[in-house]
Formats: structure tokens, sequence, C-alpha cells
């Protein structure tokens, strides 16, 4: 009799625990789970189309990003050289090359300042100049005269076909423009920059004077908002850095004076470094001569 009172009770718990949960039933939980994931779902692509709106309201900077100088450390000329000398321990003087970096303040897709310049004090005086011309030709001796390595049509073709490129500078005369555009030397020559052009103004009729003008000239153009230049070796004063770095930053200058009003372009930053040293933004001071190295430096 017990036993049975005990199985009555057990069954009326189950059915009020059953009445008490209406959503135990398989079918009720499938489609709550359902109902979950679908709310997940909305929330997120709700979240998705909120985050695609904030990103298009964003506007790309049109400008390269420029920092605050006033709490950059900088330098003056001579202790920067000193600075760089001790990371080029060991190195011959002549081997590492000082480089500037002229920082500008300017447009993205604004134009971009290039030029070539003959400093005061040659970084390289070696430089292998190619003229393009008919090697019968009066250009011809004058380019040999100024000082020319190679000269030719036809033989300079097939030998940069061939990829002996070995010359540093190439210029054409006008008169063989069109021979050297048959050739097809675009796709060797333009990505090492050396591809002769009226913009860079390396197709010129006076072939004698531009090679003298080569000779020791340096080329230098705008990349990313930075103008780069070797502007001296390392064994040179103090006083040499100095000329060289003036008629860079001036040469610079002029550039900008000549572009359009319309645009804006201006020098945000000068830094000095080296082949193995990193770089030195300057002050613009030198300081005395008498306590900064000189000419005889001893690695």
């Amino acid at each position: 009799m017990a036993s049975a009172t005990a199985c009555v009770a057990k069954l009326n718990r189950n059915a009020i625990s059953s009445a008490l949960r209406p959503n135990s039933h398989p079918k009720a939980i499938l489609l709550s789970s359902q109902h979950t994931r679908q709310a997940s779902s909305d929330q997120a692509s709700k979240y998705k189309r909120k985050n695609q709106a904030s990103q298009k309201k964003k506007k790309s900077r049109s400008t390269f990003v420029t920092y605050n100088l006033k709490d950059a450390e900088q330098f003056s000329l001579c202790d920067a050289m000193r600075y760089i000398r001790a990371f080029e321990v060991g190195y011959p003087p002549t081997s590492p090359k000082y480089e500037m970096h002229i920082k500008l303040r300017t447009l993205k897709n604004g134009p971009a300042v290039r030029n070539r310049l003959q400093l005061p004090h040659p970084v390289k005086t070696d430089l292998r100049i190619c003229v393009i011309c008919p090697p019968d030709s009066s250009a011809a001796d004058d380019a040999s005269q100024a000082g020319a390595y190679l000269i030719g049509e036809e033989d300079v073709f097939a030998a940069v076909k061939e990829g002996n490129i070995d010359f540093d500078r190439c210029i054409c005369h006008v008169d063989s423009l069109q021979k050297l555009n048959k050739a097809g030397l675009g796709k060797i020559l333009g990505p090492r920059g050396l591809l002769p052009s009226m913009k860079t103004g390396t197709v010129v009729k006076n072939v004698a004077h531009t090679v003298r003008s080569l000779v020791g000239a340096s080329e230098y153009r705008e990349r990313m908002g930075v103008i780069r230049m070797a502007v001296g070796q390392l064994g040179f004063s103090s006083e040499e850095m100095q000329k060289n770095i003036r008629a860079f930053v001036e040469e610079v200058k002029k550039d900008i004076n000549l572009l359009s009003d319309k645009i804006t372009k201006d020098i945000h930053e000068v830094v000095l470094s080296s082949t193995h040293s990193p770089g030195f933004s300057l002050s613009g001071e030198f300081k005395a001569p008498e306590s900064v190295l000189t000419k005889n430096f001893a690695s």
C-alpha cells in the first residue's frame, strides 16, 4: 500500500513539473534556438551596416603626415656629423656617404619636385655618361671631348638589350630620339631611371654642354613627400658639408617657387644621415668649426 502511494505521488510531481515547463518539448526548444540565432544575426548585420556607414564618413588624408618639431630633439650640423661618424667607425672615409632628407609639407597628389644639381663639392665625380647620337657626327665629337664614356646608336642599343648597361647617366641627341623610341629600350632603361626624355632634360641639342653639367652633378626627386640626395663623403669637413647642404636646400626652394601659386609646398624638416647611421634632425645651427671634426678623419 505504501509503495503504491509513493508511486502516485511521483507521477503527480512529474505532471506538475511538466506543466510548469511548457517549452521543454523538443519542437519548442528548436524554435527557441532558431529565434536566438536569428536575433544575433540581425544584431551582427546591424552593427556591420553601422560600421560601414562610419567608414564612409571618414575622409582620407590629402597631405602627408608631419610631426611637431617642438617636441623633437634637433642637432647642429657639427654635432650631427660627430654622431654619424661614430656610427661609421671602421669604414673608409670615401665609402659611406652623407645623405640629406628634406621633408615637405605637401599634397599627396600634387606635382613632385625634380631637378639636377652640381654641388660646390661633388660627391661622385666618376660618372660614366652614355650619349646616344650618330657615331660619325659632330655631336659625337663634342661628346667625346666633353668626357662621354660611351657614344653611338645601334651598338649601344644592342649592348643594352644584351644586359650590358655599364653607364650611370644616359642622354640622347634630338636627331636620334626616333631611333631610340623604335629600339624599345623603355622596359630596360626606364626602371633604372636611365631612359632619356624631354621631360627630364636628357634629350638635348647641345650634347657637350649637357655632358659637362652632368659630370659631378647629382639628381634628386621628391617621393612620398621627401627629397633624398647624397650631399657629401664621410671625409668632408664641416665647412664643405655646410656649403653643399646650403646649395641643396636653396635649389629645392627655387624649385618650389617655380610651381604654381595654387600649389602649397614648403620645407618642414631637414634630416642628415649616412649609409650606416640613423637620421639626425638638423636645427639649422652650425657651431664653431674649431670645436668640431676636421677633414683629417681617421677611421
